[in-house]
Order: structure tokens, then sequence, then C-alpha cells
């Protein structure tokens, strides 16, 4: 809780409101979501203008504005970037958390497997004190900072996932939330047109968030990815790792694939020698590496493994669009991962379409671009398509002119004729898939969010 004072004094702006207002409710960007005491964030965005809602903020009880322009009759702070004047206001707010209890602090990095990972851990923690961690991927210099606010003086856990598209993200994101446990999970082709070159320097950029953790704090690495491994060297404090390489703290053997695709496995604690037969109810080989993220770093902060274990087995997918898998009443299956898309994800998510689909029903992968890849986007486009054909998918549905190299790729391996069908926008993927869908049929919705599939992968499922 903060007076307008003191957050015209934490921020550096312009106090246009009685000082001694309380902003007692979350920080929100949307004026919808505005309750008594909360305070309205506005945000100049691409395609709208927060100051234009604040008057709507404060008739749904916002007791303050945070603004970048006067806005005469409404009680608010005006500084020069309210995106850098929200992170101050955070760092402050979890300054005065820590300073009250024992608050512990998670951050989660990687290139794929994020959100997952965040939301177990978030559930294993849950079960053992006050956590708190965001819906969805507010991973961001917008995200991050409003999922810090919502921490309370009982908060004992606070799970927060930190996306990087550039050089120095993690840096101004741990800034703001320096970390007592710091979680690498893959180095990936992801966002390679933010970073300037190749896949080492994205690795550079995820090593920051092991440079931000506090004294004393711990380091959770993927002893799968070399990459990540390597991170180690930059660690000041304790390091765990994880993987099905020999050698970590938590190892995982005995791997099973069962026919809905959901990956079985033995996970061993090196320390105490104590192991647990991990059984996912998420779909998707890939998700090992997010429960054993999650089993690690849970145990850097006192969790016993069997308890862990019990909550990663029970969990469900939490957060939208992220191997979500719907069966229709007319007998077709839709699973939907279109929040977003890189190559190490695409991979994982076609693989899992095989697994799922078996080898007695129809598989259609509904593909849209993966956005962010610089210069090498046609090339990883490419690689995609050819796995679709090895994999042996029925139909490839390309849509939009920025993933025609899925075709590209896909017709080069071998896959002509009616197996890979490309259409211009999300309608007609709509249109096509009317016509062709059957009782049986297995479907993959992927692609970035900015593509704007993921809108027909809610209609596939009745959420529209």
């Amino acid at each position: 809780m903060f007076s307008a004072e003191q957050i015209a004094s934490i921020t550096g702006g312009r106090l246009d409101a009685d000082p001694q207002i309380l902003v007692a409710g979350e920080a929100v960007l949307d004026s919808r979501a505005a309750v008594p005491g909360s305070l309205f964030i506005a945000v100049v965005g691409e395609n709208s203008d927060g100051h234009d809602y604040a008057q709507a903020a404060v008739s749904n009880g916002a007791a303050l504005v945070l603004a970048s322009k006067p806005l005469p009759g409404i009680p608010s702070v005006v500084v020069d970037d309210v995106q850098l004047a929200l992170g101050l206001l955070a760092k402050a707010h979890l300054a005065v958390l820590r300073k009250a209890g024992d608050l512990r602090v998670v951050g989660i990095t990687g290139s794929a497997g994020k959100t997952t990972t965040k939301d177990l851990i978030g559930t294993v923690l849950s079960s053992v004190g006050e956590t708190v961690f965001p819906a969805g991927s507010f991973n961001n210099e917008l995200g991050l900072p409003l999922t810090v606010l919502k921490a309370t003086a009982d908060t004992r856990y606070l799970v927060l996932e930190m996306g990087a598209s550039a050089p120095g993200d993690l840096t101004y994101l741990t800034s703001i939330a320096p970390l007592d446990v710091a979680v690498v999970l893959i180095v990936g082709a992801a966002h390679l047109g933010g970073f300037g070159g190749g896949i080492e320097d994205v690795a550079r950029a995820k090593a920051e968030l092991v440079q931000g953790v506090l004294e004393g704090g711990k380091v959770v690495l993927n002893a799968d990815d070399l990459r990540v491994l390597a991170m180690r060297e930059k660690a000041a404090g304790e390091v765990l790792t994880f993987g099905a390489v020999r050698n970590t703290t938590f190892q995982a053997t005995n791997t099973e694939i069962d026919p809905l695709g959901r990956v079985h496995f033995d996970v061993t604690d090196a320390r105490t020698g104590a192991s647990e037969r991990v059984q996912l109810g998420l779909v998707g080989e890939h998700h090992m590496t997010n429960a054993l993220a999650a089993i690690t770093a849970v145990a850097a902060l006192g969790v016993p493994l069997a308890d862990a274990v019990s909550h990663i087995n029970n969990a469900k997918a939490l957060s939208p669009h992220r191997m979500d898998v719907t069966e229709r009443e007319d007998g077709v299956t839709i699973i939907d991962d279109s929040y977003n898309a890189n190559p190490d994800s695409m991979r994982a998510a076609l693989k899992s379409l095989a697994v799922v689909a078996g080898r007695k029903r129809r598989t259609i992968a509904v593909l849209g671009e993966m956005l962010e890849l610089g210069p090498t986007s046609r090339d990883q486009h490419d690689e995609i398509g050819r796995l679709v054909v090895r994999l042996n998918i029925s139909l490839l549905v390309v849509v939009g002119a920025g993933a025609s190299g899925f075709a590209d790729g896909a017709q080069q391996e071998g896959s002509w004729g009616e197996e890979v069908v490309e259409v211009a926008s999300v309608d007609e993927a709509r249109a096509l898939l009317e016509e062709t869908l059957a009782p049986g049929d297995v479907v993959l919705i992927k692609a970035s969010n900015g593509s704007g599939l993921w809108k027909l992968a809610d209609e596939l499922v009745g959420k529209a």
C-alpha cells in the first residue's frame, strides 16, 4: 500500500492528486478491471491509448492513475515513461515486503516451457504457503511488475516468468525482482531476431537470469542442454541441476510415453537417494523437462521430493492455449498449443500430435508463422515442414504468407498434392477444417500468438 505522495516520490513523477490518497488495490492496465483502491496504468499501445480510459477506470473505483501526460480533473501521477515508472514502483513494493517478512522469489526463463514450469512451481508452492503466480504469460516489462504488485504481506512465494527478446531484458527484470531461485530451462531459437546474432547470443542473454540471484540464492539448470549447464560458471551460489543425463542433482530415468502422449518417469534426488515415479497428466514428452525443473526449484526451497511429485502428478494445464487437449463430442481431438511458437516448441508439439494419434487416426497440423526468428526464419520454417513429413502427419495446413516455409520444407521432403494446403488467413483455415474434419481426426493448432491462430483454436473447442 502506497500513498499518492509516495508513488510520486518513488517514480519521480508530478503529483496531480491529494497526496494522502491511498492505493490499496491491484495495479491494472484495463479500466474494466479497476476496483476501489486500484492503480490504473495508462499505457500507450499500438492500437489504443490508456489515457483515453483513465476516467472510466476512476469511475470504476481506481484511486489513482499513473500517466505520461496530464489528465485534468483526474487524480494522477504524471511521469516521463509509464513502463519504467511501473518497474520502479514494483521494485519498491517488493523491497518493502522482503523487509517485513520471509518472502522468496523464483524466476524462470528459457526459450520454451516457461509458462508451464511457472504453473507447476506455483501449484506445488501453493500447498506450502501463500503463493502469487500469474495466469498466462506475464513475463515482460509490463507483466512482471504487475505480478510483483499483486504480492501482499501474506505472500510467502512469488513465482515469476521472465522473458527475453533482446540482451539486457533479464538484467532489467531481475533488477525489479532479484531472485532467491533462478531456473533456466533451454536455450533455443526463440526471438533470434531481437538478439542480432545466433544461438550463442541467446545463451548469453538467458545467463543474465543467473546473475540476478541474491546472495545466498540458488540456481537451477537443465543439464540436458549444454548451453544452459555452462551457465553454472556465472552462478555465485549453489547450483542444482536436472535432466536425463548422469551426475545431475535430480535425474530422470525409466522414461515412458503413454498412448495419450503423457510422459512418465522416475526422478531421483542424488543428495538423498530418494526416488519417486512421476506420472504427468500434461500431454507432451517435453513436459518432462518442465516437471524436472519444477521439482528441482521447489527442492531448492525445501519442499520434499514426495510432496512435490504428488502435486505435479495431479497438476493440470492452468494457462490457456498450451497443449490443451479437448475431445469433442463428434470424435475429433483438438490439441491447442496456439499461444506461442518457436522451433523447439513446434517440434515438441508435432511429436505429441503423432503420439496422441498413434498409427490409426488421421493427423492434421494447422501451423501459423513462428515470429521473431530474424534472418534464420525461412530456414527454421523449412526444417519444421520437413519434420511434419518425417512424422507422417496426414495433412499440413499452412496459414499465412509468413508461414510458407513450412510448405516449402514439406514439399522438398516429399509431401505433395493434398497433403499440404496453404491458406491466406484464419478464416480460410476455418472454412477448410469445416469441410475436412471427420470423427477420429487429431488436430494440432500451433503458431506464435501474433498470428491470431488462437482464435481458431477457441472456436474449434467451443470457447470463442
